[in-house]
């Protein structure tokens, strides 16, 4: 089985974890009524999937505390009821959902509230212990943040956490949590359309695991979507044009350019055999040792797929060779 480390953790986890956003089902923006989610889900489906990522040798599943205002934490602590010795579980705090009427209100960082939400988690998870709790708040003040560590070391001193990590885009940031001794990760976004290498080199110098959402680029890098074929769910967030970091679907229409990009790249991604989204998963994997891509999923289909990434492993030097060449004749 292919596996990495978690950070400076030490902890050994497959190579591809899986991420909970999709299963936790619909909620809403209190003010604007948009959506967050990604439409209706079928939980009987999710713990299927679930069981059939760890069956197939996934180790590593990543949540929030505000997917769905916590049904994704519900789904996955009862899919693992007696299974929860398998697998490392991460979960998120810092943006307030209320759970009864499925509605998001904004976010809180202070110290009362994350120990709140730490609770609170434990409860929907079915655990006792959280293996990689995560500062959720991406943008928050540099200045601010070092009660948000000093409440961290406390919950990992309290036993309620192991270790934690920022889920933020800027290497400022990541930085500041690096210095903290039970900081381990740092989740970003990270995909073949987007290459941050100077997160990466943060992580690889601090001994730090590269957590990559939207690996698969909100399911653009799997080939479902196209010029022709759009999201149509009213409940999905991929039909917003209001929010600036939702680069690859507006209005439910796949970019333009990024699906330019993706025919150039297509015949390399898929060589030797692999569906689109296992290139894409290869591609995050030769980028770096530290990476841990967690992909999205809502089917069993879908998890069993980027399961078997791992049996291809990462693209070759010669693969990622032809792809950034052929990345900047497209961007020409």
């Amino acid at each position: 089985m292919f596996k990495r480390t978690l950070g400076r953790s030490g902890i050994e986890v497959s190579a591809l974890g899986i991420g909970g956003w999709a299963i936790g089902g619909p909620w809403f923006d209190e003010e604007s009524g948009k959506p967050y989610g990604w439409g209706e889900v079928d939980d009987y489906e999710s713990i299927d999937a679930i069981h059939s990522a760890l069956d197939s040798g996934i180790q590593f599943i990543d949540t929030s505390d505000n997917y769905g205002a916590g049904h994704s934490e519900r789904v996955i602590g009862q899919a693992l009821k007696g299974r929860r010795d398998k697998v490392v579980l991460a979960t998120k705090f810092g943006y307030v959902t209320n759970e009864e009427t499925k509605l998001a209100s904004g976010s809180n960082a202070s110290r009362a509230y994350i120990k709140t939400a730490c609770e609170a988690s434990l409860r929907r998870l079915g655990t006792d212990y959280i293996d990689l709790y995560q500062f959720h708040l991406g943008d928050y003040p540099v200045h601010l943040a070092q009660e948000v560590i000093d409440v961290l070391e406390e919950l990992v001193t309290e036993g309620k956490i192991r270790f934690f990590g920022w889920s933020t885009d800027t290497t400022d940031r990541a930085e500041l949590f690096a210095q903290s001794k039970h900081c381990t990760a740092i989740q970003h976004d990270f995909n073949v359309f987007i290459d941050n290498a100077a997160m990466l080199d943060v992580c690889e110098r601090n001994r730090l695991a590269s957590v990559n959402r939207s690996p698969l680029a909100m399911g653009l890098l799997t080939g479902k979507y196209s010029e022709a074929i759009h999201v149509r769910d009213s409940k999905d967030i991929r039909l917003r044009n209001d929010l600036d970091w939702l680069m690859y679907f507006k209005d439910g229409v796949p970019s333009p350019k990024l699906t330019g990009q993706l025919r150039s790249i297509r015949e390399v991604l898929t060589s030797g055999g692999r569906s689109l989204a296992q290139g894409a998963l290869a591609w995050i994997w030769a980028r770096s040792d530290v990476t841990i891509p967690i992909p999205g999923f809502r089917t069993v289909k879908q998890v069993t797929e980027n399961a078997k990434a791992m049996d291809f492993g990462p693209l070759t030097d010669v693969e990622m060779r032809q792809i950034a060449e052929l990345l900047v004749v497209e961007e020409a």
